[in-house]
């Protein structure tokens, strides 16, 4: 899977967009740092939920998934443990929907990355 490369008048033009919210959160957190993490996080967490959907909606998908593979991995056909499986969607674009992912070991998904020539970053504790 390949993901479109910004050019370069399309970097400068989202640039310009990360720099005006940043000094309008500034503008309006004036001076109070926590009220600055606070809108930064509230504005992080939703671009996030707009990409991946909540993680009500990724918990329903994933017990979804489970029922659906009768608890075996996409990858490998091993089952699956009850908790830390995870969901990989076939196209990245197209969100996590039933239609889009599949449920697999983490370390399955890692190896698939790599094959799909990714770079994958460690797993955090």
């Amino acid at each position: 899977m390949t993901f479109r490369k910004l050019t370069e008048s399309q970097n400068e033009v989202v640039n310009k967009l990360l720099n005006d919210v940043r000094s309008e959160l500034e503008r309006i957190a004036a001076g109070d740092r926590e009220l600055l993490f606070s809108y930064r996080r509230r504005i992080y967490l939703r671009l996030t939920h707009d990409e991946r959907g909540t993680p009500a909606h990724r918990k329903r998908l994933k017990a979804l998934k489970m029922a659906e593979q009768r608890g075996k991995c996409a990858i490998c056909g091993r089952s699956l443990p009850p908790s830390e499986a995870e969901l990989d969607r076939h196209k990245a674009i197209d969100g996590y929907t039933r239609e889009n992912t599949q449920l697999v070991h983490h370390d399955c998904h890692r190896q698939q990355q790599r094959d799909r020539g990714f770079r994958t970053l460690p797993k955090s504790t």
